[in-house]
């Protein structure tokens, strides 16, 4: 079997190369940006939690306004100028030395970062032809894990010296990743920019309740993201007896496996129908998955067989995250309307800020705290959502149908991915 990585040559390569550019410096600020923070500026892990909660509160509502600019003005040259603001806003955290300038490189980090995928998703959607749309995006995917494992590494060397200026030079890379994906946007064609229908609201989308409501069901199945980053290492180290390292392992496990096998789970996801089939699908794979971690606090459960519970959680963990995925990219795209693409996007994309601000602090009460009775309340929960998200996606069809001008819109972007 060839596992493939990047995508065909031409605009979804460039997109993949900006990706992993960025991608190496964010998993290098991910590995170590905690420790710089503490060490460095001296912040507790309260404010340091507390300051990313907030930011990524404001970037989730920044997403949409930013994404309706990219489409006013051209997704080409918001991406780049949000890239170089992200890129910005790293290197600002080299000059932070109090809370409060924390939380304000934070914001900016946020929103730059919010804004910047949602120009992205828009310049991807202007383009790639409907039909490529989601192979594509199971090739970048498999690019920034790639990417983020590599930029682990870089910033494990950090860790390893643990001196101000290693923590420092990890922000530098970071940084400088970000220009470098700048100057790779650089290369692709400008996309069409997009008009809007006379009279129209500048931000639409926050009058589809329809899209709110998948909106919302996708940002529940994306609390999986803190789920095996935080909730998982903690729930080793609190509940079971396996060793503290093999959270690592598993989060390596995810990143592999994400690597080799997205593109093919998303094959023949193709139109509303089937992303909405393969989100249902993930929501019995993950609501399993939790049942398996629990079992891994049973009692009398030699060492061994805790280890191997956690794999088989892992593995059904990811199983269902690369569903989950390949079902959501899908769906994002297909029921925005053309002219809409960025702003729907960044308003679809609230999900991701929305796990991270609200995540941490929901199952670490749910998993750490109440222990293994929550396991099966977080299956529920990823059960219940996957299983509305087909009537709500239809509900969305309709409303996208009679919508003015819809022959242009998301139907046609959906009929188009389906036929």
């Amino acid at each position: 079997m060839s596992i493939r990585i990047l995508p065909p040559p031409g605009a979804p390569r460039v997109l993949a190369a900006a990706q992993l550019s960025n991608s190496v410096g964010d998993g290098a600020f991910y590995a170590s940006s905690a420790l710089y923070f503490t060490r460095v500026i001296g912040l507790s892990p309260a404010q340091i939690g507390l300051g990313l909660t907030l930011a990524w509160a404001v970037g989730s509502v920044a997403g949409a306004p930013l994404g309706a600019l990219a489409d006013r003005s051209g997704p080409r040259g918001a991406s780049v100028l949000l890239a170089v603001a992200t890129g910005a806003a790293v290197g600002s955290f080299l000059f932070v030395r109090s809370f409060a300038l924390f939380v304000a490189a934070a914001v900016l980090y946020a929103v730059a970062q919010c804004g910047l995928a949602a120009a992205r998703q828009a310049l991807l959607a202007g383009l790639v032809p409907p039909s490529a749309r989601t192979a594509v995006l199971a090739h970048l995917q498999a690019t920034l894990n790639a990417g983020l494992a590599v930029g682990a590494a870089v910033g494990g060397l950090a860790l390893r010296y643990d001196t101000a200026d290693a923590y420092r030079a990890v922000f530098v890379v970071d940084a400088v990743s970000f220009l470098l994906c700048a100057a790779v946007l650089l290369r692709l064609p400008a996309a069409a920019r997009r008009r809007s229908a006379p009279h129209e609201p500048r931000l639409a989308v926050l009058r589809d309740r329809p899209y709110a409501v998948v909106t919302l069901l996708n940002a529940v199945l994306l609390l999986r993201m803190p789920l095996l980053s935080l909730a998982v290492p903690l729930w080793i180290v609190e509940r079971t007896e396996a060793p503290g390292w093999l959270a690592s392992a598993l989060f390596l496990l995810n990143t592999l496996a994400v690597m080799a096998f997205q593109v093919r789970m998303a094959r023949g996801v193709a139109g509303p129908a089937a992303a909405s089939r393969a989100v249902r699908r993930s929501g019995f794979v993950m609501a399993a998955s939790c049942l398996v971690f629990a079992l891994s606090a049973a009692a009398g459960l030699p060492p061994w067989g805790t280890v191997t519970v956690l794999v088989l959680g892992a593995l059904l963990h990811v199983a269902g995250e690369m569903r989950q995925s390949a079902g959501a990219w899908q769906i994002g795209f297909a029921l925005a309307p053309a002219a809409h693409v960025g702003q729907y996007q960044g308003f679809f994309g609230t999900g991701v800020p929305l796990a991270r601000a609200l995540g941490p602090l929901l199952l670490t009460w749910l998993l750490v705290v109440w222990g293994a009775p929550g396991w099966p309340v977080l299956g529920a929960l990823f059960l219940g959502a996957s299983l509305a998200m087909g009537p709500a996606v239809r509900w969305a069809e309709r409303t996208a149908r009679a919508r003015p001008g819809a022959g242009a819109g998301a139907v046609t972007a959906a009929g188009a991915v389906a036929g």
